[in-house]
């Protein structure tokens, strides 16, 4: 059965590789397939802190437990990891080289000093003595001097320095300080650029002074990020301070990952190694530049030429809301959807801003894990709290990497009169959960929003995800409840109408398949459509075997890891799985477990990953009105027609291009055609 199996690790790395072939498609927009070079990397960066972090933690352990799919020891995935990554950075350099060549005819360049002439160098030289050598911390390594602290992923200047006694020691000099422009610009060359650390690399013998220079190179180190903030909980200290503390401590864990630029000393690179305590295999020789941000800079260098961008699209207003009249009775009347970046998070925002001014409005209750770092959503909270609505905030702080801007959000709306509650011990809060309670005449009434992406205005147009606003009794009824044991550091055992993970999620889905595999066995249309991130979690991974078995088809639309293997003959054959990677980054959970009458569709801020369904708080929504269901299921058999984006994965693991039919269908770009179509009509009906 080690054959219907594919290792996480390796997986994402597929994924990763998708997303470099953004970067070689040449039917892109030049400036587009720059944002894929930036994005591939800084992929790599994050997946090197986490996950290869995790598994060096694995590594120390006793039992050095083995992966639940493949078998495989942490050892053996990270040598895995190491023979990818070696031929996906060979790739990366490649796809950079041919895009600077693309460059050069948009009049951009970034040189070195041997494509310089006399005066431009000259220039150079003038910059670095005025501009940047004040500003450098050079150091040497020698017996009376330690080797210095290694910030992560930050590019450092590394020599091998020989004195007049032909005695080495290594110089090194911090070079992206944030204390200069990193792209510097050759007066007289419009285009031309030089980045500072090739600059400072260049001029090292005027830094080491009395030393000669017998090699060099750029270096960067990546850190393991993988602290787990419950494990080193420090009780003396309240949870929003601890997580600051845990941010610091981050900062200097173990080195996993060494990169660099040019060839050096052998004995000296083993140096530098041993000190970091880095392994061989963790070492990689880069052609490209260590940090591509500044390719945004080349970008906005080039704004003034349209045809290198994608063309110009704007969230459309949703025909599902009349914004100049209130939204909350609108939400009343019946269920509405939003679907970001197609449409605008507008509606929603407004009616955050509508309930925090409406005196039937009690209280707003929500869940946060990321926000935009100037949030509306907040904006609207602290408007509530100071209106005196009882304003209830879960502020996840352990969402990685947005901890800071989690911690500066939930002072504020502490310091507004909101009651902040930071996560509970041991799981994480990642649902997308919104509840407004009214008192009327008629009784106390909920407007419940349950959605699958953040409360992040600024993601919302960049992230392919879908909003329900619903008054239905039920849904808000279990919401409520959601949110009492939330309050009382629990989770919620039973539900009748959502599924909410991590006890209420994982078994529904499972007993959904299971009623699919009795109909497929009884003769019927057995059938499963899911649109996820990722897919790990292997009891769920072998219902999906089980039923596949069975005869049930099984249409899957999966962006990042799949640890299943499609179509495999007698096993996994009634299952495809597809992955769409483009313009905007697939977000949206969809579970449909049927067809016809007894269809139910669902979203959800789970992926069907374990970590989602069993440790940590996740919700899914049904979606009731016929008319938001075929919305919904449309979305779907949208991805499903891809032949432009789409890749379709193969018994191997591999992923392969579908084949342009005759028709190209760009699933995204049909979507916002769509959105700016319903969006012109509604507009002339309204004239009308």
């Amino acid at each position: 059965m080690s054959e219907l199996y594919e290792n996480r690790e390796l997986s994402w790395l597929r994924f990763n590789e998708r997303v470099l072939e953004e970067a070689e498609d040449s039917r892109s927009p030049l400036c587009e397939r720059l944002s894929f070079v930036s994005i591939f990397q800084t992929n790599l960066d994050e997946f090197f802190m986490v996950r290869v972090g995790s598994l060096h933690d694995q590594m120390l352990l006793e039992d050095n437990p083995r992966e639940n799919k493949t078998n495989m020891t942490a050892e053996e995935q990270i040598d895995a990891i190491a023979d990818r990554v070696k031929v996906l950075s060979a790739r990366h350099d490649l796809a950079y080289r041919e895009l600077m060549a693309e460059l050069e005819k948009q009049g951009i360049r970034i040189i070195n000093f041997a494509k310089l002439d006399d005066k431009e160098a000259e220039y150079l030289k003038g910059y670095f003595d005025r501009e940047i050598l004040p500003l450098l911390s050079p150091m040497t390594v020698s017996k009376k001097q330690p080797f210095p602290f290694i910030k992560n992923n930050e590019i450092y200047a590394v020599s091998v320095l020989a004195n007049k006694n032909n005695k080495e020691r290594i110089g090194i000099i911090p070079c992206n300080d944030g204390m200069f422009r990193r792209l510097i610009e050759i007066p007289g060359s419009k285009g031309y650029y030089m980045l500072a650390e090739e600059l400072i690399l260049h001029c090292l013998p005027e830094v080491f002074t009395g030393y000669t220079v017998v090699s060099k190179s750029l270096v960067r180190i990546t850190r393991n990020a993988d602290i787990d903030a419950d494990k080193v909980y420090d009780e003396e200290l309240n949870y929003r301070d601890h997580m600051a503390e845990v941010i610091k401590q981050r900062r200097k864990l173990c080195p996993v990952r060494m990169e660099y630029t040019r060839d050096m000393d052998k004995k000296v690179l083993s140096r530098i190694r041993e000190h970091l305590n880095i392994s061989e295999n963790m070492m990689f020789k880069k052609g490209a530049p260590l940090d591509m941000s500044f390719v945004f800079d080349i970008q906005d260098a080039l704004r003034h030429k349209p045809e290198l961008f994608f063309e110009k699209r704007i969230p459309q207003k949703s025909v599902m809301f009349d914004e100049t009249k209130p939204l909350l009775p609108q939400i009343e009347e019946s269920d509405k959807l939003l679907s970001y970046p197609y449409e605008s998070i507008r509606p929603f925002l407004n009616m955050l801003t509508e309930a925090a001014n409406d005196p039937n409005v009690v209280s707003i209750k929500m869940t946060l894990y990321r926000l935009a770092k100037h949030s509306k959503v907040v904006e609207a909270l602290v408007e509530a709290a100071e209106n005196g609505k009882q304003v209830d905030v879960l502020v996840e702080l352990k969402a990685r990497f947005d901890e800071e801007n989690n911690i500066e959000w939930s002072r504020m709306l502490e310091k507004a009169g909101c009651h902040v509650i930071y996560g509970l011990e041991g799981i994480k809060v990642h649902s997308k959960l919104c509840l407004i309670t009214l008192r009327k005449d008629d009784g106390v009434k909920y407007i419940t929003q349950i959605g699958t992406g953040n409360y992040n205005e600024k993601t919302s147009r960049l992230y392919t995800d879908i909003s329900l606003l619903t008054a239905n009794e039920k849904i808000g009824a279990e919401a409520a409840k959601i949110f009492q044991k939330l309050s009382l550091n629990q989770v919620i055992k039973e539900t009748d109408i959502l599924m909410v993970a991590p006890k209420c999620l994982q078994n529904k889905v499972i007993d959904r398949i299971d009623r699919e595999i009795q109909i497929a066995k009884d003769g019927g249309d057995g059938y499963l459509g899911i649109k996820i991130n990722s897919l790990t979690d292997k009891k769920i991974i072998d219902k999906l075997i089980e039923a596949s078995m069975a005869g049930v088809k099984i249409e899957m639309v999966i962006r990042g890891i799949c640890c299943l293997r499609s179509q495999i003959p007698g096993k996994t054959d009634n299952i495809k799985i597809t992955s769409v990677v483009g313009r905007f980054l697939e977000h949206s959970r969809i579970y449909i477990f049927g067809r016809g009458e007894r269809e139910e569709i669902y979203i959800a801020s789970a992926d069907y990953m374990t970590r989602n369904t069993v440790r940590r708080v996740e919700v899914a929504a049904p979606i009731l009105e016929e008319g938001l269901k075929k919305r919904v299921r449309d979305i779907f058999n949208m991805m499903l027609s891809d032949n432009y984006k789409a890749r379709i994965q193969q018994p191997d693991g591999s992923y392969v291009r579908v084949p342009a039919g005759d028709t190209i269908i760009n699933s995204q770009e049909r979507l916002y055609e769509i959105a700016y179509e319903e969006a012109a009509g509604s507009a002339t009906a309204g004239k009308e």
